[in-house]
């Protein structure tokens, strides 16, 4: 008689969860930052910093000194980056040096504001310059006319801000993808908008050079110092007092200098998105330092050029008052002609979607790292089968799309009809002050974590330690005393937005300890 013993049970591998992967080169890393970075920025808040300083060698020293900070603030993120390669970046430096509350407040901050204020701005950036090729695209052209919020805003909906939402929401479906998705359309648009960068350069110091000698340009018929000479004025409503003497002259010189380093540091920004994607870089003690160190070089020396053509090309009141601030535009049009107008047009366009897709991508691990901590919405620290933050992507799209609706809206004391303000600057505003803030904290915990975490392993050291941390530190610190107080009701809008953080974190962390 024969017996069978009964057949072992089948084993079930368990199914790994999709997760981040390590699949950005050098090269890519390096992509990311320079991409984030040249957007808009750079070919349309020249004209407002000139307005606030009045001379081109000042408008050249505001971008100069934004460069300082871009710099040292890089030196010094980089120790941070080789050292806590992981998803997040600068939230996981912050919550590291001073605890979850300020990570999260940063993080918090990036989502409600910084983050997706930037995307917002260069997304409505984007609209604008499509309205070149297509003058039916307009912040003027309503579909639903603006209606009072209250408190000096209101709402409405233009078909520039519905470019700029549909902008958004198709590069949120291409991040939804995969990763190798977002790095391919981040490499060849950087690529692209760089050469265009370089060749504006070029034909500004060259052609535009012959052409401002003719036309009298800012660099050969303003006076390079004495703004007084350039019809300069400063604003007493802005400055809360009348500049007569030299004394409060110069200090109303100062002040504004401040407010016009508001444009080029925003143009400089983003620079630290990179380490948003350090859970996602290979060779990450060795990259990330490189990535942002060249990014930022390059970066900071492409946009003094560009300022240095437009200088040379066009007249002073030419770049103060270039139509919708597009100083860009107006320099290649000298050149050109209505030519150089579409070109420009063109690559400004190609420029902020390649910028917009950096921020997109990185933007979404900060909160992914969040939500990971238990300190955001629990289903936002989950990967899709690509392998990317899918739930993080789309929450950052819908509020981003949401942040191109309101606007500032005034009385004209001539007319008495009401004005509404600009959508791109007034973003700026609400963003930079906070931004700069969570900078000036990052570049801190490089100080702090040398003593908190002394023995930790560090690929790369901060060049010039502690010299260049505490450089940025005083220059971010007395831009933003300064713009606050300039500028209080829209930066101050954006610190209540980060305010707003903290009963935001004390629910969460009241969740994490019951969960």
């Amino acid at each position: 008689m024969s017996s069978t013993s009964p057949a072992a049970p089948a084993v079930i591998a368990p199914v790994a969860k999709p997760k981040l992967v390590r699949g950005l080169s050098l090269l890519d890393a390096t992509m990311i930052v320079i991409g984030s970075m040249i957007g808009s920025g750079i070919f349309l808040v020249s004209a407002e910093s000139s307005r606030l300083v009045g001379a081109p060698g000042w408008l050249l020293i505001a971008w100069a000194l934004g460069g300082v900070l871009t710099i040292t603030g890089a030196l010094s993120c980089a120790e941070l980056a080789a050292m806590m390669p992981r998803a997040g970046g600068q939230y996981v430096f912050l919550r590291e040096a001073y605890g979850p509350s300020i990570g999260f407040l940063f993080g918090w901050a990036l989502f409600l504001v910084v983050q997706t204020g930037t995307i917002a701005a260069v997304a409505v950036a984007f609209a604008n310059f499509t309205g070149v090729l297509i003058p039916s695209i307009s912040s003027d052209n309503y579909l639903i006319a603006p209606r009072a919020l209250g408190a000096g805003y209101a709402i409405g909906l233009s078909t520039n801000q519905v470019i700029a939402i549909l902008m958004i929401f198709l590069l949120t479906a291409t991040n939804l993808s995969g990763l190798k998705t977002g790095k391919i359309i981040q490499n060849a648009f950087t690529f692209t908008k760089t050469a265009a960068l370089v060749g504006l350069i070029v034909v500004g110091l060259i052609l535009g050079w012959k052409v401002g000698m003719r036309n009298g340009s800012a660099a050969f018929a303003s006076s390079w110092w004495d703004p007084l000479r350039n019809g300069w004025h400063p604003d007493a409503s802005q400055l809360g007092f009348q500049a007569l003497g030299k004394g409060t002259l110069a200090l109303a010189l100062l002040m504004l200098l401040g407010r016009a380093m508001s444009g080029p540091l925003f143009a400089q920004s983003a620079w630290n998105n990179v380490t948003f994607t350090g859970g996602e870089v290979e060779n990450p003690g060795r990259n990330l330092p490189r990535s942002l160190l060249i990014g930022c070089g390059v970066v900071v020396g492409l946009y003094l050029l560009a300022n240095l053509a437009y200088v040379v090309t066009l007249p002073l009141s030419a770049i103060q008052s270039a139509p919708q601030n597009r100083v860009g535009t107006a320099a290649m049009e000298a050149i050109f002609g209505n030519t150089g107008t579409i070109i420009m047009a063109i690559a400004i366009m190609i420029s902020t979607f390649g910028c917009n897709n950096g921020l997109i991508l990185a933007g979404a691990r900060v909160y992914y790292a969040m939500a990971r901590d238990n300190l955001f919405f629990k289903r936002v620290g989950t990967v899709n089968s690509k392998h990317v933050p899918a739930v993080a992507l789309i929450s950052q799209g819908i509020w981003a799309a949401f942040l191109t609706l309101p606007r500032t809206v005034t009385t004209d004391a001539k007319t008495g009809k009401a004005v509404y303000g600009n959508v791109y600057t007034q973003l700026i505003e609400y963003l930079t002050s906070a931004d700069l803030i969570f900078y000036g904290l990052m570049v801190a915990a490089v100080i702090v974590l040398r003593k908190k975490a002394a023995n930790a392993e560090r690929p790369y050291r901060t060049f010039g330690y502690p010299i260049v941390p505490l450089i940025y530190i005083t220059i971010a610190l007395l831009f933003v005393l300064d713009l606050g107080y300039l500028a209080p009701r829209t930066s101050g809008i954006g610190y209540l937005l980060v305010l707003t953080g903290i009963p935001a974190y004390l629910i969460w962390k009241k969740q994490a300890k019951a969960a």
